[in-house]
């Protein structure tokens, strides 16, 4: 028994690692400034979308006044990104499959916001902002500069600015 579940875990762990290159998955390509490749690229922008959607229907529900007001922002510009990214895949000028639903760290992470009342809430939801879009903001800056595929390169970089925009807003929310 113990020796199925330890296989079971193993294999588990492996096929989570190979869904992401290491050098991805560990921030080396982050560290050094490497644009990732097509595949990561496409699973951590896709992934980034629905985190900032589910956190942020969650903070709709949840937030005050000034939390719903970003949040919308988020839920509308995060559905418009994972359309236009499913059909740049769809169009067939992408091999690359996004991530289908919530991945395990994010869907613990918006479990973890949905426990949080109040201020606690703001206070979380907004950390959690400020760190996805500073993510997001240099995995598609990476991209946009050295990507490998030009389409994709072309779209990342459209994208850019209004992540950095969020990003900011997303400061400024941590500031109040």
């Amino acid at each position: 028994m113990k020796k199925t579940l330890l296989t079971a875990a193993l294999v588990l762990t492996a096929t989570a690692a190979l869904a992401q290159s290491a050098t991805e998955a560990t921030g080396v390509n982050s560290a050094l400034g490497v644009a990732p490749k097509t595949e990561d690229f496409v699973l951590e922008a896709s992934a980034s979308d629905k985190f900032e959607i589910e956190s942020s229907k969650l903070a709709l529900q949840k937030g005050d006044d000034a939390i719903k007001t970003f949040a919308r922002q988020m839920v509308a510009d995060h559905e418009k990104t994972s359309a236009e990214l499913k059909a740049l895949i769809d169009s067939g000028k992408v091999k690359a499959a996004p991530v289908p639903s919530l991945t395990e760290d994010d869907k613990k992470r918006v479990d973890d916001l949905a426990k949080l009342q109040a201020a606690d809430f703001n206070e979380e939801y907004v950390d959690e902002q400020v760190d996805a879009h500073e993510d997001a903001v240099d995995l598609f800056k990476r991209y946009s500069e050295e990507g490998e595929n030009p389409e994709l390169k072309a779209w990342a970089a459209k994208t850019l600015p209004a992540l950095q925009h969020h990003y900011m807003m997303a400061q400024e929310l941590d500031k109040k």
